[in-house]
């Protein structure tokens, strides 16, 4: 195992709720000073999450990319001594025209990896979903974010559209670069309960490694399929050991499950963990 490292990343989150969209990284000034990432790098910061998002940047409205934000947060990077984690959707639904129950979104967001990867080939890491089951939930269970769904159809459909879209875009990515890392992250909500209602917080506490669950049987699916060129990859220098696993935590991340419903207690703690898999 090598050296712990320290890596961080602006909040980042594009939401749309109906026609309006709001961006985060303008409410917070991040996409506004350049020299965030001096800072970022003065205090020990190996790796950053960069936000290379598709609604902020136009790729695939038909319009074109613009590459100008991201050309110069990247040329920054690299004489500051800064690594990147391309983020290409944060609890995004993607340009007008699409979103995570579109059957079409997979497909498109495939695309938009595709174009960052072939404008960056040094970088090395991408996360293209982040926290897939948060935006399932509240995209398409709660119905607060585009396309204001709330249904359990339409959550399981939203989290597998955007784990489809997750494997697509790893695959084009790695067409470009073969040893292009997954950094892969999710929010898992841990849930408490009355002993009435124990049987719901044992579901809810299953539910949330879902994503996880999926993405590691698809890429077991992968691994088996591509054994006859395991000789190939070996030879590429490629070691195997191409995606990253970590937990979002935030101090909020837990649910008390009452008669009244489920809500968050006032006092919570957390721990973190990441892992390579």
């Amino acid at each position: 195992m090598g050296s712990l490292q320290l890596w961080a990343g602006s909040e980042c989150a594009v939401n749309r709720v109906g026609d309006a969209y709001r961006d985060r990284l303008a409410e917070t000034g991040f996409a506004q000073r350049l020299d965030d990432l001096d800072r970022i790098a003065g205090v020990g910061i190996q790796r950053i999450r960069l936000p290379l998002l598709c609604e902020r940047s136009g790729l695939g409205s038909g319009a074109g990319f613009d590459w100008r934000w991201a050309d110069a947060r990247i040329d920054r990077m690299q004489p500051a001594g800064l690594h990147c984690i391309a983020g290409l959707v944060h609890h995004g639904s993607g340009p007008r025209g699409t979103q995570l129950l579109d059957p079409a979104f997979p497909d498109a967001w495939a695309r938009c990896a595709r174009a960052v990867a072939q404008r960056y080939p040094h970088l090395d890491a991408y996360t293209p979903v982040n926290e897939p089951m948060t935006s399932a939930c509240f995209s398409a269970l709660y119905g607060i974010w585009c396309p204001h769904h709330r249904s359990d159809a339409g959550f399981l459909r939203a989290l597998l559209n955007q784990l489809l879209a997750t494997r697509l875009a790893m695959r084009e990515i790695r067409r470009v670069d073969p040893a292009a890392q997954m950094v892969q992250t999710d929010d898992p909500v841990f849930t408490q309960a009355t002993p009435t209602l124990r049987y719901q917080s044992e579901f809810e506490i299953a539910l949330r490694w879902l994503a996880f669950d999926l993405l590691r049987a698809a890429a077991l699916v992968d691994q088996r399929l591509a054994r006859g060129a395991a000789g190939a990859r070996r030879r590429r220098g490629h070691s195997g050991r191409d995606r990253v696993g970590g937990l979002q935590h935030h101090d909020w991340d837990s649910l008390l499950c009452e008669r009244n419903g489920c809500h968050r207690p006032k006092c919570v703690t957390w721990s973190t963990t990441a892992w390579a898999c």
